[in-house]
């Protein structure tokens, strides 16, 4: 019962969601967590993944992705505590809910790109259009010219290769 209330909020919240607010997640507001982790990859927004995601992100930082990304324990902390504030299971943010109606029952994705949402959502972008400017689909604003806004709407994106002339 409780399951089908909160799907049924949360359709109610889709539904009602105005054009200007569809493909939106809140933007990051935490000065700190730009510097560190903006200082080497594009600087998800904490409302494209769920706490858990994020806790499992940082608590592996020592090999995040194939690079040490070790902080203090302090800075690490706090920037945690932003992250499981904001994540998508504490937010309303209209991608935020697609993503977590979106999640595989088991199991914790840690990359973004692996959200089954997400992951369809690109389907049709193949990896030659991307690979010359970015590795794979990592750096959002690569794509998605308003990301570090918030903002992934489909009339916002310019694909580096596909708008490149070939002479």
């Amino acid at each position: 019962m409780t399951g089908t209330l909160l799907f049924s909020a949360m359709s109610l919240v889709l539904a009602e969601s105005s054009p200007g607010e569809k493909y939106r997640v809140d933007p990051v507001t935490n000065q700190q967590y730009k510097d560190e982790c903006g200082a080497c990859h594009f600087a998800y927004q904490p409302g494209l993944l769920p706490t858990n995601s994020w806790r499992k992100v940082m608590d592996n930082l020592a090999e995040h992705f194939g690079d040490n990304a070790e902080l203090s324990e302090v800075l690490r902390q706090d920037l945690l505590e932003y992250l499981e504030n904001n994540s998508a299971d504490n937010s309303n943010a209209y991608l935020s809910l697609k993503v977590m109606r979106s999640l595989p029952r088991t199991g914790t994705i840690t990359k973004i790109s692996k959200i089954g949402f997400i992951a369809r959502e690109h389907d049709g972008i193949s990896r030659r259009m991307v690979a010359s400017e970015s590795p794979g689909l990592s750096n959002c604003n690569d794509c998605h010219q308003l990301a570090e806004e918030g903002s992934y709407n489909e009339s916002e994106i310019r694909i580096p290769e596909h708008n490149r002339r070939h002479d």
